[in-house]
């Protein structure tokens, strides 16, 4: 990486507006999330990744994976370099501990399955039936593709959308869509909504 790449990558000059942020504590009590030290072969592989992609995308978050295993930064002080969110940076720093720089990518790579397991399934189950906030998600509902990211992040084992909802059907639970429900500061709301519903007669 050249000079003039390097300080683009790093972009530490912002890092000093935050120096009086305590990141400790924003992380929860949590375990610190870092990315081991890369070899030779990791590092050629996000460097070309960070340097080549047309996607910007890409390129953050080979940024991330950089920031945490070269520069040792904490997941809060990359969120502000790259200007994602906090939970953002800590979901690319496991997908790619979970799967290395294919996990990097929007989507699986074209022809590649995955077989799911017993212990898959048990955490799929574990997961759906809990709140996403309450493992520490930045969303409070799921939906196929955040199941399917998440449990990718966890197993390291990644299957496809549909895959995950049929695995959902053959222990009984259906997937559909939010249903959103609409409210109003007026005592009356539900009575007239009620008889908005009643057919009229003749």
């Amino acid at each position: 990486m050249d000079s003039q790449g390097g300080k683009d990558f790093l972009n530490i000059g912002r890092m000093s507006k935050y120096r009086h942020i305590n990141f400790d504590r924003y992380n929860g009590g949590m375990k610190r999330l870092q990315v081991p030290p890369l070899t030779d072969e990791q590092l050629a592989e996000l460097e070309e990744l960070y340097q080549k992609t047309t996607k910007p995308r890409y390129r953050t978050r080979a940024q991330i994976v950089l920031l945490s295993a070269e520069k040792r930064y904490k997941a809060e002080e990359i969120a502000q370099i790259v200007r994602e969110s906090h939970m953002t940076v800590l979901r690319w720093l496991k997908r790619y501990m979970a799967e290395g720089i294919e996990g990097l990518e929007d989507a699986p790579r074209p022809g590649r399955s995955s077989t799911v397991t017993e212990a898959y399934r048990k955490r799929l189950l574990e997961a759906v039936r809990r709140r996403p906030r309450s493992l520490g998600l930045e969303y409070s509902l799921w939906t196929l593709r955040r199941l399917t990211d998440y449990l990718a992040e966890e197993t390291g084992l990644r299957v496809s959308p549909e895959t995950v909802r049929r695995e959902l059907a053959k222990a009984g639970i259906v997937f559909s869509r939010p249903q959103h429900t609409i409210s109003s500061p007026d005592p009356e709301y539900q009575v007239k909504k009620r008889r908005l519903k009643k057919p009229e007669t003749d």
